[in-house]
């Protein structure tokens, strides 16, 4: 991918900030798109598919904390946020949010760069896009639908779970312990038995031939991938 086709979104509702990230992004070669609050910059994410979010923490209809909490219940795509507050805790605690990193004002020109690129080169260049397509199978995350054949799917929220993190990270092998993990919480990593159940189910619902799965396979004695 060319770097002119790289999409970052900014959500800030200062106008100078802004301002100053489009002109040095810009300069950079990305393409932009912008938001003035919370509720539209979730929105924007859904429309604009960026490859990168930059998160203000003080917005003026939500906390920036909360929007981060809401892509993260959807979108893998690397955000960087954007504080005043330079304390290790508020940023342990942004980190375990799901931040991929930080920007603390005032931020030179480089530093913005350096920390765009080094979140779009571990991010593998994912975009934020809530509907994943596979053949006759649809899955909404943003809506939480799952659909096969035009035909609503009908998933526990449990099996939507574990769906959605295998579609969050498409393509990608998905270890047993990370999904037990992800799922269950810390003291299932080694209940595996729980995940084969899971994805047996999953597979009746959404495969076409259950026991020849074409869309969840399984990566014998690593985990599973979605395709």
């Amino acid at each position: 991918m060319e770097k002119n086709e790289v999409r970052v979104l900014i959500i800030d509702d200062e106008v100078l900030i802004r301002q100053t990230l489009r002109l040095n992004l810009r300069s950079a070669g990305f393409t932009i798109a912008e938001a003035a609050d919370g509720k539209l910059g979730i929105e924007k994410v859904g429309e604009f598919h960026p490859h990168l979010v930059i998160l203000d923490l003080g917005l003026p209809d939500m906390n920036g904390l909360d929007v981060l909490k809401a892509l993260r219940q959807w979108t893998r795509v690397p955000i960087i946020i954007l504080t005043v507050v330079d304390e290790e805790e508020a940023k342990v605690r942004l980190l375990d949010a799901g931040a991929d990193d930080y920007l603390t004002k005032p931020f030179g020109k480089q530093e913005l760069l350096a920390r765009t690129r080094v979140a779009l080169r571990n991010s593998g260049m994912i975009e934020a896009t809530p509907v994943f397509e596979s053949g006759e199978l649809t899955v909404d995350l943003s809506q939480r639908k799952v659909s096969r054949l035009g035909h609503e799917v009908k998933l526990t929220f449990t099996e939507f779970e574990v769906l959605a993190r295998l579609v969050r990270a498409r393509g990608k092998v998905v270890p047993s312990a990370i999904l037990l993990k992800q799922v269950w919480g810390s003291t299932a990593e080694d209940q595996g038995q729980y995940l084969r159940i899971y994805i047996n189910q999953l597979r009746k619902k959404i495969e076409s031939n259950p026991s020849s799965p074409q869309h969840i396979l399984t990566e014998t004695g690593v985990g599973y991938r979605i395709v």
